[in-house]
């Protein structure tokens, strides 16, 4: 018998966790779809071009971490990845341009996703009402989620999508240092991400560098997505 305390535990969890991994993998999925399109087979190969969230999730990055997370912050900070989608770039038809198109599925399939849920909820009224309100909140969920992650892709720092396209129509002299801090740019995220805020919080110094830098994109979306589904 699961106890109520425990049931609205899972029941935070679920209205979190489900937009999650569904935004996180499909914009993996994404890429895949758009490389095969421009030559390089090695996702499909892979069984990686479909849009079965199963064939992208990783155990620890799509699940355990975001729950970890959750649970550590009370819900203040939610963070995850699906497995990546290989992808040789090499294979490509035009290498530079495709990478471009490329890198820009994951984030534009976030905001086609923000989009659909917005215009869902037009659909909640019909649901019993014991369903409605958890739906609501996975859809409320799934627009804020799918904007951040195609925003946060979107800052300019290799293996982001946002580096690759900046790799990618950046001139030579711009493009090839940039192209060489993918190696560090893992690093380079968990530090900002994570250690300056919590740097700072020791501090007294807001040190939310990332999230000063996509609130106003992420808010401007918010909008706009609210003014074309007409969902407030």
């Amino acid at each position: 018998m699961i106890s109520p305390q425990m049931a609205g535990l899972l029941r935070e969890i679920s209205v979190l966790a489900l937009p999650a991994i569904f935004a996180i993998t499909l914009h993996e999925a994404a890429h895949g779809y758009v490389a095969l399109r421009c030559g390089d087979d090695t996702a499909l190969r892979a069984g990686r071009v479909t849009f079965n969230p199963l064939r992208h999730i990783d155990l620890f990055g799509t699940v355990l971490m975001p729950v970890l997370l959750f649970l550590l912050t009370r819900g203040q900070f939610l963070f995850g990845y699906a497995k990546p989608v290989p992808v040789n770039f090499n294979r490509l038809n035009r290498p530079r341009r495709d990478m471009v198109w490329v890198a820009l599925a994951g984030p534009a399939v976030n905001i086609l996703l923000a989009v659909v849920s917005a215009l869902l909820f037009w659909f909640a009224p019909h649901l019993p009402k014991t369903f409605q309100e958890w739906f609501l909140l996975n859809l409320t969920n799934s627009v804020v989620i799918n904007v951040i992650l195609a925003v946060f892709n979107m800052i300019p720092l290799p293996p982001l999508d946002g580096g690759r396209v900046a790799v990618g129509i950046l001139p030579d002299a711009l493009a090839f240092p940039l192209a060489r801090m993918e190696r560090y740019g893992i690093l380079i995220l968990v530090g900002v991400l994570i250690l300056l805020p919590l740097i700072g919080a020791q501090i007294g110094i807001d040190l939310n560098v990332v999230g000063h830098v996509v609130d106003g994109p992420v808010n401007w979306i918010l909008s706009a997505i609210s003014k074309i589904t007409g969902v407030g």
